[in-house]
């Protein structure tokens, strides 16, 4: 059994991805990061750093009892070793997935956080900040949409835990007008995985983590 620590973000659902293309059994504990659920000293002793995703493996199968990760991209390529399946076949298949695994994390994910902190969420605008992260942004998804011009999939031909953390944001980036129609591989990857059964049931578990609306009174 595995316990995911987990709330509705992109970071989120790479994770849940990742546990329904495996099949793997566990167990959704939602952190409401609204609510500071992240800070609590519980689960900082699972994740130091205070952010979600995080999980704790109850049966790591090395005899020394519970493992706790945290860190999305460290969780998908400890997952995928697990299941023996989406980190690649042979060498240069599992460096291509580390590749563009560590290119999302590192690039794709921060950028396209900063750019929606500053033009959604800021107290103030800052016209350069918008201007320097919704630009990076833009050019990390053009070098995306470049290599899926050339391949099915991120690392090659076959889908892969890369995948599955570059998807969540840019299903959100689509969704904010961020691509257009100047992307259309981006766009073909993106039908293509979202109509995978596992991904039907991941993004259906965030209803499981949030309570259902409570309708207003007259």
């Amino acid at each position: 059994m595995i316990d995911f620590y987990y709330w509705p973000t992109p970071n989120g659902h790479k994770v849940t991805l990742m546990l329904e293309e495996g099949g793997f059994e566990y167990r959704l504990i939602p952190v409401n990061i609204s609510a500071g659920d992240q800070f609590k000293p519980e689960f900082l002793k699972i994740s130091p750093n205070n952010k979600m995703p995080a999980i704790v493996d109850h049966d790591p199968g090395d005899g020394g009892g519970p493992l706790a990760i945290f860190e999305s991209g460290a969780i998908l390529l400890y997952l995928a070793r697990k299941a023996h399946r989406f980190a690649g076949e042979t060498l240069r298949q599992r460096v291509a997935v580390k590749e563009w695994l560590f290119w999302q994390v590192s690039g794709l994910g921060p950028m396209a956080g900063q750019a929606a902190h500053f033009t959604r969420f800021a107290t103030e605008q800052v016209p350069y900040a918008i201007k320097r992260y919704t630009e990076e942004t833009r050019r990390l998804l053009g070098v995306m949409d470049n290599r899926l011009a050339e391949s099915a999939y991120l690392a090659g031909p076959d889908y892969s835990v890369a995948d599955m953390a570059s998807y969540p944001w840019s299903v959100g980036l689509a969704d904010a007008g961020m691509m257009g129609d100047a992307m259309p591989n981006i766009t073909r990857w993106i039908a293509a995985i979202k109509a995978r059964p596992a991904t039907i049931r991941a993004y259906a578990r965030a209803a499981d983590a949030q309570p259902p609306a409570v309708p207003k009174g007259d």
